[in-house]
């Protein structure tokens, strides 16, 4: 794991702008405002208050604040946002139903049915904020800096935290930087991302500010570009490491480790252009992530998923490409005992034992988001006791 305790700077400015009129680059600014804000819609459920059944956490009630805070960043779209119901009790599906109706994950609360708070585990969430110019980088909203319990709604930060929480003795962050309705063949295109071809169009590369056009056209420009999203969520959450007293109460400038990256996104990249370049996007991902946060053994775990079941189509094209960069299985052998793609498509949960139904939300069921966590927690702590390189 590699520490970082110094200042990371800011990405570069859009390329090719320059050239606008004034009146143009405002008028692209404010559409780009409300493009944000119509896709921030995705995480107003998350913002709000409101089988591992038999796994019984013993949640430390303080971790050693001596030590350098385990950070792991997490990364995505909507489901990593999260849409999991805590409740109500009688909601079939939310966690109360789970948890209270059915008796599973008995950990999560105390002897008088309360939820129980981790003290050793800090959850943070940043992602954009509402009304910002897309080109600036550095203001952004704290979405939850609390630490971690059931509230309101959840992704998989729940499951994951009562993982790694009970493996460390250190003090864990657990560092969301992300928004709903982005795909990685477009707005999470990593740095370094070369334009392709596909059917006579031309698909964008990083820092592009069209998304696709017509071979031997130019690109029509719009209030976006190539890479945005993952230039904005590498900065907020680099910001949130520059002032980590402000987020991790007792924090005594220790510094900290990036221990781990979790992923979990999909969805919007289902079409014939992105799904087929989702392997080497991701490849790519993991590679330029390690590097910009200076963490090159940071360990890397991805969960299939884009919202669906991904049985067939391009959600089926998309979850073989995830499978296909675990370690294990040799395609790519860098990647050997550091990086694990976690299969999690058996636990979609219907509709009918779901709070609504809605697909590409996984039907906001609880036991989805929590299972779908702790698998990505179980295969980090694993990833986490590989020796180096995979060696003894």
């Amino acid at each position: 794991m590699s520490q970082i305790n110094r200042n990371i700077g800011n990405q570069p400015s859009l390329l090719g702008l320059n050239s606008w009129t004034s009146k143009r680059r405002l008028s692209l600014a404010v559409l780009a405002a409300i493009f944000v804000s119509i896709a921030a819609i995705h995480a107003d459920v998350y913002s709000q208050e409101a089988d591992t059944s038999n796994n019984v956490s013993q949640p430390k009630e303080v971790a050693d604040p001596t030590k350098p805070v385990q950070v792991y960043i997490m990364l995505g779209q909507s489901n990593m946002l999260g849409f999991g119901r805590v409740g109500p009790r009688e909601t079939v599906g939310s966690l109360e139903y789970l948890v209270k109706e059915k008796q599973k994950y008995p950990h999560l609360v105390d002897t008088d049915g309360n939820w129980i708070t981790r003290s050793d585990v800090r959850y943070v969430h940043v992602m954009d904020k509402r009304g910002v110019d897309y080109h600036n980088l550095d203001e952004f909203q704290t979405v939850r800096n609390e630490w971690l319990k059931p509230t309101g709604s959840f992704g998989p930060e729940l499951g994951f935290g009562q993982v790694v929480g009970d493996f460390h003795d250190q003090p864990v962050l657990l560092l969301k930087a992300c928004i709903g309705n982005r795909s990685l063949g477009w707005d999470l295109l990593p740095p370094g991302s070369e334009r392709f071809e596909h059917e006579g169009k031309i698909y964008a590369g990083y820092k592009d500010v069209a998304n696709f056009w017509d071979e031997g056209s130019e690109p029509k420009p719009v209030p976006w570009y190539a890479g945005r999203q993952y230039d904005a969520d590498t900065q907020h959450a680099k910001l949130v490491l520059q002032n980590l007293a402000d987020y991790y109460p007792g924090y005594q400038g220790q510094g900290y480790e990036i221990a781990g990256f979790v992923w979990w996104q999909g969805h919007k990249d289902q079409n014939a252009a992105l799904a087929g370049r989702y392997e080497q996007n991701l490849v790519h991902l993991i590679k330029t992530l390690r590097a910009d946060f200076e963490a090159p053994d940071a360990k890397f775990v991805v969960a299939t998923g884009c919202g669906n079941p991904g049985r067939e189509g391009f959600g089926l094209q998309i979850a073989e490409a995830q499978l296909a960069v675990d370690g294990r299985r040799g395609k790519y052998s860098d990647f050997t005992g550091n990086v694990a793609a976690v299969d999690v498509r058996d636990w979609w949960r219907e509709p009918a034992v779901s709070p609504v139904d809605q697909g590409h939300h996984y039907n906001h069921n609880a036991e989805t988001y929590y299972e779908v966590g702790h698998a990505l927690g179980q295969a980090m702590t694993e990833l986490l006791r590989e020796p180096p390189n995979n060696k003894e």
